[in-house]
C-alpha cells in the first residue's frame, strides 16, 4: 500500500546550533519551523587578549633559554616564537605574554606555518585535523562553517580568535578564515575565561594573521583540482621604498570551484593589506585588514527519514541554493617597551559579516506520486562586533623569584540582526529529478531577531619563577549586559550577567626538558532566550582540572606532551519536561579524556606530528532518556598522524617531499539517547612535492605539489543528536608556486 512517508527536515545549523547551545538535546523542530537558533545569538560577545611580549629570555629559566636558542639557531622566529618545521617552542596563546609552551600550565598546540602549506589546508577544520582533543567530523562535510568542538565542547560561535581578539558569530554569520592569509594556528585546550572571558569550557583557537617583513619576498601560486576547482593567490611584502620605517604585505586570493555536493560552489575573492610603523626597537605599530567574499550552498545535506537517517534524494536546489557572505575587517596591534621591565600593548579591530542565504529542504515524500513537498527559505544576517583590548606588562625581580605580570582591560561590543523567512516552494519530482526546471521565489521575512552585547572585563596574571617552580595564576572579573528582541519591534529581554574566573597552573621544569604541571580553570557564558516563566537563563559555567606532563628536548626539535582532564559544565539547557516548548538551565556535561601530542623534526627534511586522544563526555544531568549517557558525534578514541620527508642533497631525488597522513576517528554514538552507533573510520591524507630549482637553476623558486585528502574516497555518514551528515569525499589538488 502505498503512503506519504513524512521526514523531520531540519536544516543542518539548526541542529548544530541546538546541540551546542546546550550540550543536550532540546526540543526536536519539525518543518515547516525555520531553524532558528536558540542560544548561539549570544557567541557576538568578544574578548581579547595580545600577541606579543617583551624579550621572552627576561621571563624564561636558564635551561629554556638555552633549549629555544639552539632552536632558534636552526629555525625561523616568527608570531609563535622559535620553530623548526612541525615544531613551535612558545606562543601567547596560554597566557597572553609570549610564554614556552613547556612552562603553560594547560594543553597547548600549535600548527606551524610548513605543517600549514605541506598539508595545504583549505579550511580551519583542516588546520586542526590533526590536532588531539579536537573533533571536525561530528557535522560531515559543510563548507558554510569552520565548526568544530574541543575536549566535546562546540566552540564554533564562541572559541574562535584571530590575533588574540574573539570573532564571535552569530547563525550564519560566522567570519570565514581563508588559511592563505595565516601565519600560524594556536589551539589551547581547557576553560580560558581567565584571561579571554567569555567562552566554551572546551578551549580556543587563536589565528595568527601574516604580517609585514623586514625582508622582501613574493610569492605567487595556482591551484587546479577535481571538481573544477582553480585557485590563484599571491603574497608580497618588505620595506616600503624609500622608508627603513614602514613595511608592507598584500596578500591576495581568488577561487573559482565547485565542490562534489551537487549544486554547491566554493567560490572566494580574498585581500589583506598590512603594514607595520617600526620608528625605533621599542614601538611597533601594525594595520590588518581584510575584505573577502564568499560563496557555498546554503543547506548542505540529503532528505531525511523521520528517525534522522540519510536517503541518497538531494535537499536543496540549484534555482535557490547560495549563501553569499562579505566579511570585512580593520584593527590594529600596537605595542611599546618603555625599558627592561615594562611593556604596554593596545589590540583594535572592527569586524563586519553580511550574509544572505537562499535555500529549498525537502518536508516530506509521497511515495504514491513520487513527489517531494518542499520549502523555501531565506536568512539575512548580519554581524558587527569592535575590540579592544589593553594589556601592561612587567618583567622583574624580587629575591629569587622572577616575575612576569600582566595587567589588562578590554571590552567588546556586538550588534547582531537576524531575519528568517520561509514559504512553500514547488514539488520535487521524484522521476525526472527536475532540480533548476522550477522557478522558486524568495519567502517574505516573518522571523526576527536582533542582539547587542557589551562586555568589559578586568583581568590580571602573575607567572612567578622559583628555581625550576612556575607558578601561574590568572583571573578575571567580566561584566555583560546582553538585549536580545525576538519581533519586530518586541520589547527587548534584557540580562546583566557577571563573573568571576581564573586559572591556577604550577609547573615544575627540570634541567633535562621534563615539566610535570597541574591546573585548575573555569569559565563562563550567557544564554540567550527565556524559561517557561520568562525569566532569562543562568550563564553557563565550567570548571576543569588539568594534569600533565610535557618533555622538550635539549638542543633537539622534539616536544612531546601527555595531560588528562576532568571539565564539568553546569547550567546546560536541557528540555523542560514539564513544557517541551522551553528549555530550563538544569543540565550537566562531563567531559574527561587522556590526550598525547608528538611534535619532532629528527633529521634534515623529516617533520612529524601525532596526536591520540581518548573522550568520554557524559550528560550527568538531562532529560530521562539521556541523563548517564554518551554525547553523541565525539568519538572515544581518535589518533591522527602525518609525516613528511624530503630527500636532500647528495640522493639522486633530491628535492623530492613525500608525505603520508592518517586519521583514525573511533565509534561514538549517533544519538543522545544512545540508540545506535556511528562506526570507526581510517581516512588517508598524502603530499607529494619537488623543488623545480634542484633539477635545474634557472627554475630556482619553482615548486610543485599534489595534495591529496580522503585519498581512497572513503563514503561514509556521520550522525550527532540524531541527524547525519554525508562525510567530505576525496579532494586533490595541484599547487605550482613561485617564490622569490
Amino acid at each position: 500500500m502505498f503512503g506519504s512517508v513524512v521526514f523531520v527536515s531540519v536544516d543542518v545549523l539548526s541542529s548544530r546550533a541546538q546541540a551546542q547551545s546546550s550540550s543536550l538535546p532540546p526540543v526536536t523542530v519539525e518543518a515547516p519551523n525555520p531553524p532558528k537558533t536558540r542560544s548561539t545569538a549570544a557567541a557576538p560577545s568578544q574578548r581579547t587578549r595580545s600577541s606579543r611580549a617583551a624579550s621572552a629570555n627576561r621571563r624564561a629559566n636558564v635551561t629554556a633559554d638555552q633549549n629555544r636558542a639552539a632552536l632558534a639557531a636552526r629555525g625561523a622566529t616568527g608570531a609563535t616564537g622559535a620553530t623548526i618545521g612541525y615544531v613551535a617552542t612558545s606562543s601567547s596563546a596560554g597566557t597572553k605574554t609570549n610564554t614556552p609552551l613547556i612552562e603553560t600550565p594547560q594543553s597547548i598546540s600549535v600548527v606551524t606555518k610548513k605543517e600549514l602549506e605541506d598539508r595545504n589546508v583549505q579550511t580551519l577544520k583542516d588546520a586542526v585535523n590533526y590536532t588531539p582533543g579536537v573533533t571536525t567530523t561530528a557535522f560531515g562535510y559543510d563548507p558554510r562553517f569552520d565548526a568544530f568542538s574541543i575536549r566535546g565542547f562546540d566552540v564554533t560561535y564562541t572559541g574562535i580568535y584571530r590575533d588574540g581578539l574573539r570573532q564571535g558569530g552569530g547563525n550564519f554569520a560566522i567570519p570565514k578564515i581563508e588559511p592563505y592569509g595565516l601565519e600560524s594556528v594556536s589551539i589551547l585546550r581547557g576553560p580560558a575565561s581567565g584571561l579571554y572571558g567569555l567562552g566554551s569550557p572546551g578551549g580556543i583557537v587563536d589565528v595568527t594573521t601574516k604580517r609585514p617583513t623586514q625582508t622582501p619576498f613574493g610569492e605567487v601560486q595556482l591551484q587546479a583540482g577535481n571538481y573544477n576547482r582553480y585557485q590563484g593567490s599571491f603574497d608580497v611584502g618588505g620595506p616600503v621604498p624609500g622608508s627603513d620605517q614602514l613595511y608592507y604585505r598584500l596578500t591576495g586570493l581568488l577561487r573559482d570551484a565547485k565542490t562534489w555536493f551537487p549544486g554547491n560552489d566554493d567560490d572566494r575573492a580574498y585581500i589583506a593589506p598590512a603594514l607595520t610603523w617600526k620608528p625605533n626597537l621599542d614601538t611597533t605599530f601594525t594595520i590588518l585588514s581584510e575584505y573577502q567574499t564568499s560563496r557555498t550552498a546554503a543547506s548542505i545535506g540529503n532528505a531525511r527519514t523521520a528517525d534522522g537517517k540519510l536517503t541518497n534524494i538531494y535537499s536543496n536546489d540549484p534555482a535557490f541554493s547560495a549563501m553569499d557572505q562579505k566579511q570585512f575587517r580593520i584593527g590594529y596591534a600596537f605595542e611599546h617597551n618603555f625599558n627592561d621591565t615594562w611593556t604596554v600593548r593596545q589590540n583594535f579591530r572592527f569586524y563586519q559579516v553580511g550574509v544572505d542565504a537562499k535555500y529549498t529542504q525537502i518536508d516530506s515524500i509521497d511515495t504514491a506520486t513520487q513527489t517531494a513537498s518542499r520549502s523555501a527559505w531565506r536568512i539575512v544576517d548580519n554581524l558587527k562586533t569592535a575590540t579592544l583590548d589593553n594589556q601592561a606588562e612587567a618583567n622583574f625581580t624580587l629575591g629569587s623569584v622572577r616575575n612576569t605580570v600582566l595587567f589588562g582591560v578590554d571590552y567588546s561590543h556586538s550588534y547582531y540582526d537576524d531575519k528568517i523567512g520561509y514559504g512553500p516552494a514547488p514539488d520535487l519530482n521524484l522521476l525526472t529529478k527536475n532540480y533548476g526546471a522550477q522557478a522558486i521565489a524568495s519567502p517574505a521575512f516573518s522571523i526576527f531577531t536582533k542582539q547587542s552585547t557589551d562586555e568589559v572585563g578586568l583581568y590580571a596574571q602573575e607567572q612567578a619563577r622559583l628555581g625550576g617552580f612556575i607558578l601561574t595564576l590568572n583571573g578575571r572579573q567580566s561584566w555583560v549586559s546582553q538585549s536580545t528582541t525576538t519581533t519586530l519591534d518586541g520589547t527587548p529581554v534584557t540580562q546583566k550577567p557577571s563573573a568571576f574566573t581564573g586559572r591556577a597552573g604550577l609547573s615544575y621544569l627540570f634541567d633535562n626538558g621534563v615539566a610535570p604541571y597541574v591546573s585548575y580553570a573555569t569559565s563562563f557564558s550567557p544564554q540567550t532566550g527565556v524559561d517557561v516563566t520568562g525569566a532569562t537563563f543562568k550563564p553557563t559555567t565550567g570548571e576543569q582540572t588539568e594534569a600533565g606532563i610535557k618533555y622538550q628536548m635539549p638542543h633537539v626539535p622534539l616536544l612531546l606532551t601527555a595531560a588528562v582532564f576532568d571539565i564539568k559544565q553546569d547550567n546546560v539547557l536541557r528540555t523542560n519536561t514539564d513544557n517541551i516548548t522551553f528549555q530550563a538551565a538544569t543540565g550537566q556535561v562531563d567531559s574527561k579524556g587522556l590526550e598525547l601530542e608528538a611534535k619532532l623534526a629528527l633529521k634534515p627534511g623529516f617533520d612529524l606530528t601525532a596526536a591520540y586522544t581518548h573522550l568520554n563526555v557524559v550528560i550527568t544531568r538531562g532529560n530521562t532518556d539521556t541523563t548517564g549517557n554518551e554525547y553523541s558525534g565525539i568519538p572515544r578514541d581518535s589518533f591522527a598522524a602525518f609525516g613528511k620527508y624530503t630527500f636532500q642533497s647528495g640522493t639522486p631525488v633530491e628535492g623530492l617531499g613525500l608525505g603520508l597522513g592518517v586519521r583514525y576517528i573511533g565509534a561514538n554514538f549517533g544519538d543522545d539517547q544512545n540508540t545506535f552507533e556511528n562506526a570507526a573510520k581510517t581516512l588517508f591524507d598524502a603530499v607529494i612535492d619537488y623543488d623545480l630549482g634542484k633539477l635545474d637553476r634557472s627554475f630556482r623558486g619553482a615548486y610543485m605539489r599534489v595534495n591529496g585528502t580522503n585519498l581512497f574516497d572513503k563514503q561514509y555518514a556521520t550522525c550527532q543528536a540524531g541527524y547525519c551528515y554525508a562525510g567530505e569525499r576525496r579532494q586533490v589538488i595541484g599547487t605550482l608556486s613561485y617564490r622569490w
